[in-house]
């Protein structure tokens, strides 16, 4: 019997303006805009993506409620939630620097890559990393 192919295509992040996270995404990570298709009411579904298509895409899902705007920034509770893979950590530290991003700290070089914690425009934190 094959082993199913499965993946993770899509991963959820709750953000409080559609525009602005687009903006974000697109113009300070350099991440591309896949989709944005109105879906009435004041909902859409905005896709980006950090990459060629190999890696999770990732949902920008505006805030409905008090419960989601709560949530808006600490999804995973302060700790690093995302992990940005890159093969230049040197370019795209510079080029994300330049744009604007909040590095939480200077670059370190692990055993296991090179890495440097990053804040998204609403305080969620990610690791730009290049593996070893």
């Amino acid at each position: 019997m094959p082993t199913p192919q499965r993946r993770i295509a899509l991963a959820a992040l709750v953000v409080r303006d559609y525009d602005e996270a687009i903006a974000f995404y697109r113009d300070a990570l350099g991440f591309a805009l896949v989709e944005d298709t109105d879906r009435g009411g004041g909902s859409r579904w905005v896709v980006v993506r950090p990459g060629d298509g190999g890696g999770t895409d990732l949902l920008l899902a505006k805030a409905a409620g008090e419960a989601q705007l709560a949530a808006v920034g600490a999804q995973t509770g302060g700790r690093v939630g995302f992990f940005l893979y890159t093969d230049d950590f040197a370019r795209d530290h510079a080029r994300m620097a330049a744009a604007g991003v909040r590095f939480l700290e200077e670059p370190r070089h692990e055993p296991y890559g090179s890495v440097a914690v990053f804040e998204d425009l609403y305080g969620n934190r990610w690791d730009l990393l290049q593996p070893a």
